[in-house]
């Protein structure tokens, strides 16, 4: 009888109604700790773009062990020395696709837009990194480096600070290629033809591990979906069309409540192309995502778009 009524409450009660995603950046580190990379500390496989070992330190922080990976400190011994939270896709590029960054830059983000909190916090997109290469890479692309001068020891990420591009090394290429993949399907952001180009190289040239496998079905526990680009339901193709799957779910409020689907498009997904002075809705309008990132206005209504100036766009159903 037991076990007939658990099999029953799962299937009334999918994983996706008893997932608990953390609500913010602070939270989700606790979150990542805890349920994704608590057994990782050692793992020979280490953190993101140095392999290195590290020791958990309080509750979402660590101790680089620079011995375990050859790491060699560039300049900043403090970020050196400590495990920080990675975000693959950015937040400076979460955060310029949205009308909030404009208005007062991060703080005014997590301040006020719930998508970008989201985005934030999304686990498929955190990584302990050791904390000096996580700031060397700022914001910047992925890219080649075509320097091969050693900037941190043994550890072969390389950044290009003239150039702001960033290559990991090669193990964990395909992973950040993925993550990315991920990010930018499901909020629905725009990426460049060339980055899709080199990420897509990168997918084919080093497949899913094990442990990407492992960090993808934890993950997906916690937030209550997977990564499709590392299950092999979905795959990246030049000019692909994002499923936007993260701006139609619930989302979290800054004071814990759920905002509803239907108030997403007030929070700025309404694109304004700054040449045409024509504006595109996130639903209905097939020219959305095919305004380049470098054209994009961006407004929290279309009352505001119809202020400035702009029309709607003939296309949109």
């Amino acid at each position: 009888m037991t076990r007939f009524l658990t099999v029953t409450l799962f299937l009334l009660f999918p994983i996706t109604a008893l997932a608990d995603p953390p609500p913010t950046f602070t939270s989700a580190k606790v979150v990542a700790k805890q349920k994704v990379f608590f057994d990782r500390a050692q793992s020979p496989d280490g953190e993101l773009y140095c392999g290195c070992k590290w020791e958990w330190i309080g509750k979402s922080g660590g101790r680089i062990n620079p011995e375990s990976c050859g790491y060699e400190t560039r300049k900043q011994q403090t970020r050196a020395d400590r495990i920080e939270w990675e975000h693959i896709v950015p937040a400076w590029v979460l955060g310029h696709q949205r009308q909030c960054w404009k208005n007062g830059g991060r703080e005014k983000c997590v301040a006020d837009d719930p998508l970008f909190r989201a985005m934030e916090a999304d686990l498929f997109n955190l990584y302990p990194s050791v904390g000096e290469v996580n700031g060397d890479r700022s914001h910047y692309q992925y890219g080649m480096v075509k320097s091969s001068a050693s900037q941190y020891g043994a550890c072969t990420t390389k950044v290009d600070f003239r150039g702001r591009v960033t290559e990991p090394r090669d193990v964990v290429k395909g992973l950040v290629a993925r993550a990315t993949f991920y990010m930018y399907d499901r909020y629905g952001l725009s990426m460049s033809r060339k980055q899709q180009q080199l990420l897509i190289a990168w997918d084919r040239q080093y497949p899913v591990s094990a442990w990407e496998k492992t960090w993808q079905s934890r993950t997906a526990v916690v937030m209550g979906h997977g990564n499709p680009f590392v299950t092999g339901e979905r795959s990246w193709i030049l000019g692909h069309k994002p499923s936007r799957e993260g701006l139609v779910t619930q989302l979290v409020a800054h004071d814990g409540a759920l905002l509803a689907p239907q108030s997403l498009a007030a929070s700025g997904d309404i694109f304004g192309n700054r040449n045409s002075r024509v504006y595109h809705l996130p639903q209905g309008c097939p020219g959305y995502n095919q305004v380049s990132t470098k054209n994009r206005v961006h407004f929290s209504s279309e009352a505001d778009a119809q202020a400035a100036g702009y029309r709607k766009a003939g296309n949109c159903r």
